[in-house]
This record gives structure tokens, C-alpha cells and sequence, in this order.
């Protein structure tokens, strides 16, 4: 028994040193193992820190022969430049002594002229001492014999030149008026008509129209909500129609729209995100364009806030016209038309462009576009001439300058001529109606034509019924009366015709 136990004590002694050597040698061959991955990664680090002190001594290098260069370059210019100065110095050297000499040379003559003119003058007194004792009239008997002589001559010849300018004035001054208005239009017209109060959002296929529907309707009534538009998905194949008559919010749903068809999330939250923001995007689309559109015009200098409105012109229609196109347009037609009668061409065509800028204020006053955008103009600084330019070009507050008529005719005509404007069928056939029954109302009247788009009103009268002084009051009431009750783009003219016919057959 006492012989086990000590075999025992041996062999777990003996164990505990062959663990402890075996561990002994085991670790120290691990630490020689990491000793030697860690020299190789040094090694690497190393060899990383020296390739990047390589890159950025180079990059700085390449900095300095940069800099080197701009420097030598500038100092090529400074040079150049002081070259140019001492050549502009020598010139106006030379031109200040041609200068001196010209001016000594014309001291001279003055002396030489003023000698001569006391000498003429004193010739003068002596023949008019000559004159008087012959003729037995003072000098001044004379002189007033002659004035009324020659004011008189000068009184016929006077009127006479006046009524021959006057009549030729009358024969020229309408066809040179309709020349500049003509040759305005045919250097900067354009038709610029777009749609109103419908955008259509097209798809590729109709499975689309249940994801942007949304369970329970869900997607389709954030959306409208998010955007303040109303989105009609029906039968209509591929297309989904978005409704308002705001076009901002348009834009906004249609791109919005796109997006989330594009990223295939369609859902509540990722909604109101995407339309906050495209929302931004079209602000800032927006204030690009209103730069784009005075840099193109080379109108500067305008407030922020007034190329920020200028930029919303592009989301705003007209009977159908973009206004923004619009507003281009009449720049550009008071532009040539001032140049056309010798005044500031840049101050009409700033006039111009802001002339309707009243109908995209956010704070919807109870006042027409015209004042409303005078008012705008004159808040953001703008000068006097062109804040009474934009708010009488509708004739609601007097004309003050010779701008103010132009950009009301400038207007008118790039609203009336053939193309500008379109309306609703329905609109437009009833508008036509509507003229052709108002002027069949008066009595006499045999037959009504609508002519131009609505432009010109043709009326024919019976002979027997209407003389022709009654055929002028008609045709001044019908049209004062299409002026008070009527809405039209442009103008009407009213002509009443009045014809004798007799008829006979020959057998």
C-alpha cells in the first residue's frame, strides 16, 4: 500500500514537471512566432510610411513647381502690363506737348482775330456814318424797318413749313409706328404656350398604379396630402394624372412621383421625404433660373427676392403662355422698341421682365398684379421710373414716363399676336358665341362675324334699318360694352359694315 502511494507521488511529480517543460517550450516558440510577425509588419509599416513620405514629397513638389509657374506667369503679366503703361504714359506725353503747341498756335490766331475784328468794326461804324447821311435815317429807324421786314417773312414762311411738316407728320406717323411694332415683333416673337392645370406622370407599365395606391389607399393619400395636388390614377393606360392649379405643387408631385417610382419604396415616410426633398430642389431650380434669365437678358443688380420671383414665372401660364417666356419676350420687345424711339433701351428691358411679377407674390393682396408688382418693385429698391412702368402698364395708376407706354404696348403684344395664347376649346367657342349674340342683340343688325381668334368682330347692318351716323355710336357702344362685360386676351376691333345693294335679273 505505502509502495503505491509513492509510485503515485513519483509519477505525479513527474507529470507536473513534464507539463511544466512542455508549456515552457511551447510558449517561448508562440513568442518567437509573434517576435517575427511583428518585425515583418514593422518591416511593413515601414515600408508604407516611407512610400507615403514619397507620395506627399512629391505632391508638395509638384506644388511648389505650381506655385513656381503662377508666379512667373504673374510676374510675365505685371511685367507686360508695366510695358503697356510706360507706352500709354509716352503717348499722352507726346499728345500734352501736341496739345501745348496746338494751343499756343490758337493763342496766337485769337490775337490776330481780335485785331481784325476792331478793325472791321471800326470800318463798320464809318460806313453806317456813310449809310445814315445818305439815306436820312438813323441807324436804328432802319434796323427796325428791317425786323419787322423780316419778322413777317419769317412769320409766313413759318406756317407754311409747319403745315407741310404736319401734313407729311399725318401721312408717315402711322406707317413708321407700324413699322417699329412690326419689325419688333418679327425680331423677338415666339410661341411659348403650355398647359394649365393638368401634369400627366407617365408609366412604364399599370402594376405601378397599385404600388403608388397604396393598401387601403394609404401611399396615394400621403402623397396628395404631402404635396397639396390631387392624383387621379384611373383606366387611362401607362399615365397617371396629377390635378392643381398651383404648378409649383405640380412639379413638385410629378418629380416627387418619379423618384419614388424609380427607387421602388413607396410608403408613408419615405413619401413625406422624398417631397421635402424635391420641394428644396425645385426652390433652389427656381433662384437658378431667375440668375439664368437676368444673366441672359443682362439685367443686373435686381434684389434676391425679386430673381427669386422672376424664377417662379416659369411654373406660371397665362391663357396658356408661359410667363416667364413672356416676360423674356417683352424685355426683349421694349428693349428694341426704346432703342427704336432714342431712349434707355436697359431701362425697358428691365421694365420688361419685371412687368408681371405682381401675379407670383406669395402674399396674395387684395390688388391688381400691375400695382401688386409696382409695390414689390418699390420695396426691393428698384428706381421710380421703373416702378411706374410695371404698375400702370394696365392702366391702373397714370403713366410717368415715356417706359411706362412701352411696356404696356409691349405687353399687349406679346399676349395679342397670333400664337401667343391658347384657351380651352369650350372657353374659346363660348367667348366667340358670346361676341356674336352680344352684337346681334342691337337692333338693325342683319349678320355677325367672329374673325382673328375673336380679335375682330365684323357686324352687317340693314341699310333701311341704320344711317351710317347711327352705324358710328353702334360700333363705339358694342365695343365700350365688350370692354365692361367681357374677359379677352388682347384687343377686339369692332367694324360695322353698312351697303346698299340692288339686284336686278336680266331675262
Amino acid at each position: 500500500m505505502l509502495e503505491t502511494i509513492v509510485i503515485a507521488i513519483v509519477a505525479l511529480i513527474v507529470g507536473a514537471v513534464a507539463c511544466y517543460l512542455f508549456f515552457r517550450y511551447s510558449s517561448s516558440g508562440i513568442i518567437r512566432k509573434a517576435e517575427e510577425e511583428a518585425e515583418v509588419i514593422k518591416k511593413n509599416k515601414m515600408i508604407e510610411a516611407k512610400e507615403k513620405f514619397i507620395a506627399l514629397k512629391l505632391e508638395h513638389d509638384n506644388a511648389m513647381r505650381a506655385d513656381e509657374q503662377r508666379k512667373q506667369q504673374r510676374e510675365q503679366q505685371l511685367n507686360q502690363r508695366q510695358n503697356e503703361l510706360n507706352q500709354r504714359q509716352g503717348e499722352l506725353q507726346r499728345q500734352q506737348n501736341e496739345l501745348n503747341q496746338q494751343q499756343q498756335t490758337i493763342e496766337g490766331q485769337q490775337k490776330a482775330l481780335e485785331f481784325k475784328q476792331q478793325e472791321v468794326e471800326k470800318m463798320h461804324q464809318q460806313a453806317q456814318k456813310q449809310l445814315e447821311s445818305l439815306s436820312g435815317m438813323s441807324a436804328e429807324e432802319a434796323k427796325k424797318q428791317l425786323v419787322e421786314a423780316m419778322r413777317d417773312e419769317a412769320k409766313t414762311a413759318a406756317m407754311a413749313f409747319i403745315n407741310e411738316t404736319m401734313d407729311d407728320a399725318r401721312l408717315t406717323a402711322n406707317k413708321e409706328a407700324k413699322k417699329i411694332i412690326i419689325q419688333t415683333i418679327q425680331r423677338v416673337a415666339s410661341e411659348t404656350t403650355a398647359e394649365n392645370a393638368v401634369s400627366v406622370f407617365h408609366i412604364d407599365n399599370d402594376e405601378v398604379k397599385g404600388r403608388v395606391i397604396g393598401r387601403e389607399g394609404r401611399n396615394i393619400r400621403a402623397l396628395e396630402a404631402a404635396t397639396g395636388v390631387e392624383i387621379v390614377v384611373d383606366d387611362t393606360p401607362e399615365a397617371i394624372t396629377i390635378s392643381g392649379y398651383d404648378p409649383i405643387r405640380r412639379e413638385i408631385a410629378r418629380l416627387s412621383l418619379h423618384q419614388l417610382v424609380q427607387d421602388g419604396r413607396i410608403h408613408p415616410a419615405r413619401i413625406e421625404e422624398v417631397v421635402a426633398k424635391v420641394t428644396k430642389q425645385v426652390e433652389d431650380e427656381i433662384i437658378e433660373t431667375g440668375k439664368r434669365t437676368t444673366i441672359d437678358l443682362g439685367v443686373h443688380g435686381l434684389h434676391p427676392e425679386l430673381i427669386r420671383l422672376i424664377g417662379k414665372l416659369k411654373y406660371r401660364s397665362s391663357y396658356g403662355q408661359n410667363l416667364l417666356q413672356h416676360a423674356r419676350e417683352t424685355a426683349n420687345l421694349c428693349a428694341v422698341m426704346a432703342a427704336e424711339l432714342g431712349l434707355n433701351a436697359k431701362k425697358a428691358r428691365r421694365a420688361g421682365l419685371l412687368h408681371d411679377i405682381g401675379k407670383v407674390a406669395e402674399n396674395e393682396e387684395e390688388l391688381a398684379h400691375a400695382e401688386l408688382g409696382g409695390k414689390l418693385c418699390e420695396k426691393y429698391g428698384e428706381k421710380p421710373d421703373i416702378c411706374n412702368a410695371v404698375a400702370a402698364h394696365h392702366d391702373e395708376c397714370p403713366m410717368e414716363t415715356l417706359i411706362a407706354p412701352i411696356v404696356q404696348a409691349c405687353d399687349a403684344i406679346s399676349g395679342a399676336r397670333p400664337g401667343a395664347r391658347r384657351e380651352i376649346v369650350e372657353t374659346y367657342v363660348k367667348r366667340l358665341n358670346d361676341l356674336e349674340n352680344m352684337a346681334m342683340s342691337y337692333p338693325g343688325v342683319v349678320k355677325t362675324y367672329a374673325l382673328q381668334a375673336g380679335r375682330e368682330l365684323r357686324v352687317i347692318v340693314g341699310a333701311d334699318k341704320i344711317s351710317d351716323k347711327d352705324t358710328e355710336l353702334l360700333s363705339f357702344d358694342l365695343a365700350k360694352r365688350i370692354q365692361d362685360e367681357m374677359t379677352y386676351p388682347g384687343q377686339v376691333k369692332v367694324t360695322v359694315i353698312r351697303e346698299v345693294r340692288a339686284v336686278n335679273v336680266a331675262k
